[in-house]
């Protein structure tokens, strides 16, 4: 797959185009696995008991699209999903898809704030949702953030916070005020006919976008990615492709569906090649996953490098047969030589690949190959993709000269339509060329190998999670003791990097490290709360007076090596 080298001599790679891209909508490509394939298995839910072949997974789909029109929705509504790996939401997935609603991924994490704001952000008009996922009663802080829901029919929610939102779907059997239950829209479905589905099936143009997933892009808070089918079906195909996923194959997948990873590396990859999705439990828990792998005969695996050192750690206390395990993709986070070559030799994935992309290039732009010298998977991210053009600019927008570090940029299919409803972020990310600017710093060697060699973003990446300071900071701001904050990441042995937080206390104020972690679990998710905490006097600044957070860091780093 990878042949094409830097174009003369400059940090310029185009992957190779033998393959057209396929113009297909995401209901076309299941169409098709379920007539070739209706009885290989498509999705296996160990902790649920639940298995689908490929028929079953269309019908099912189809049942939930049915009852999602029966409800009053439209092609083009917004329908978010809020909840772990279930069954239900890889119903959704495909079923969203069917009759053209856009659906937007909700972090199962995400605190009431940081959820009310992904719902009005794309005005979200239904919401399915779990009971529960590890603390968080989803429910209950659905209803702190309309308690119009206890006061109106399922449908009808008129809620001054989330104006957009009027349906809100729960999983399982109990009734929850003003909501429906799953099970109540698929029979509600009935009244609908298969050929108004199939209708609006035909009419999809797969350049619309189907799915949006929030991103902290360059600045400020999340901003929705809008994905189109064309995105992220080639995306899917080409990644399945480079690790030799086929019919026949079972690939686990541990890692959450809320992001690219589960979604399109993950499922979407299964459905555009016939291969088995094997979803252990709803969360990560290794043991689960080795049991899967070990009980499915699972051929791929996934995961960010924590989770493989986590599995890595429990081996000697397992008796699972990893015969069958081949190949996978590691991303998210670099990963150290040494866990790599235990991953291949101790896990058996002889074939394991590292992947890099971002959520607006939907997400894959380089990837190792299953073949590659393991010091080539450790210290690049491989070459690039098929239909891919990818260039490294300098400060002037120059093409620097192969070996040079510079941002990296990328063009093709795979860039996003654009973050919904926010053209300015849009054109300030995407330029009048088609150029997606990343913001991260690589370099290309002369084999057209990448290496990511720093983020001009001020982006930490927490064991595969992105996250964007100026959120934490903005909120440490409301805390009535705490006159500035600055907000950075420190290195990590085990998830690459940890969030530090510097506070410059208001006067006569007095609280402490954990006074500060207390406060940010109420209201941001578990990965968002920082780990160190140091009160300071004041900031490192420049002349101009802008916080250094370099200094702050190599103070960090001095202080605590390792950390």
């Amino acid at each position: 797959m990878f042949t094409l080298l830097p174009i003369d001599g400059q940090s310029h790679v185009r992957g190779e185009t033998s393959e057209p891209l396929w113009h297909k909508t995401i209901p076309q490509l299941l169409t098709e696995r379920a007539c070739a394939l209706a009885q290989a298995p498509a999705a296996v839910f160990v902790e649920h008991g639940i298995r689908w072949s490929y028929r079953d997974l269309a019908e099912e789909s189809d049942r939930l699209a049915a009852g999602l029109l029966a409800i009053g929705l439209q092609p083009g509504d917004r329908i978010g999903v809020w909840s772990p790996n279930r069954p239900e939401w890889v119903a959704l997935q495909f079923a969203s898809a069917r009759i053209g609603l856009v659906l937007v991924t909700i972090n199962p994490a995400y605190r009431i704030g940081e959820l009310e704001h992904a719902l009005n952000k794309v005005g979200v008009k239904a919401l399915l949702l779990a009971r529960r996922f590890k603390s968080s009663n989803y429910p209950a802080m659905l209803e702190e953030l309309a308690p119009e829901l206890k006061d109106a029919a399922p449908g009808e929610l008129r809620a001054s916070r989330v104006p957009s939102l009027r349906h809100c779907i729960v999983v399982g059997q109990d009734p929850v005020a003003g909501m429906y239950r799953y099970p109540d829209v698929v029979s509600l479905g009935r009244s609908i006919d298969a050929g108004e589905i199939d209708r609006i099936s035909k009419s999809l143009n797969p350049d619309d976008p189907i799915n949006v997933q929030f991103t902290s892009g360059t600045t400020g808070a999340p901003k929705g990615a809008a994905l189109t089918h064309v995105n992220i079906v080639n995306n899917a195909r080409f990644t399945a492709s480079t690790i030799r996923l086929r019919s026949g194959d079972r690939l686990c997948i541990p890692v959450p569906l809320y992001h690219c990873f589960g979604m399109v590396m993950g499922s979407l990859a299964c459905v555009a090649t016939g291969a088995t999705m094997v979803f252990p439990s709803e969360s990560f828990d290794a043991e689960a996953t080795l049991k899967a792998v070990s009980e499915e005969g699972c051929s791929g695996l996934y995961g960010v490098p924590t989770m493989f050192v986590s599995m890595l750690e429990l081996l000697d206390e397992m008796k699972v047969d990893l015969s069958r395990l081949r190949t996978g993709i590691m991303a998210g986070a670099p990963c150290p030589m040494e866990i790599m070559r235990q991953v291949q030799d101790r896990l058996n994935m002889k074939g394991i690949t590292i992947a890099y992309g971002m959520t607006e290039t939907s997400p894959v732009s380089f990837q190792s190959h299953v073949d590659d010298p393991l010091e080539r998977r450790v210290t690049t991210v491989g070459r690039i993709h098929p239909h891919v053009e990818v260039k490294i600019i300098d400060g002037d927008g120059t093409i620097v000269p192969v070996g040079r570090q510079g941002e990296l940029c990328t063009r093709g299919y795979s860039v996003m339509h654009g973050y919904w409803g926010d053209p300015d972020a849009s054109r300030e990310s995407i330029d009048e060329f088609g150029w997606m600017h990343t913001g991260d710093l690589g370099v290309i060697d002369t084999e057209g190998y990448c290496s990511i060699t720093g983020r001009i973003k001020d982006m930490v990446i927490r064991g595969g999670e992105n996250i964007y300071p100026r959120e934490i900071e903005e909120y440490l701001y409301r805390h009535a003791a705490i006159k500035g904050a600055q907000v950075f990441g420190v290195p990590d042995r085990k998830l690459g990097e940890e969030l530090c937080a510097w506070i410059v206390l208001r006067d006569e104020c007095d609280i402490s490290e954990e006074d500060v972690r207390a406060f940010c679990r109420k209201g941001l998710a578990h990965y968002k709360v920082p780990r160190h905490v140091r009160f300071v006097e004041k900031f490192p600044m420049t002349i101009s007076g802008k916080p250094q957070k370099f200094l702050m860091r190599e103070a960090m780093i001095s202080e605590n090596d390792p950390l």
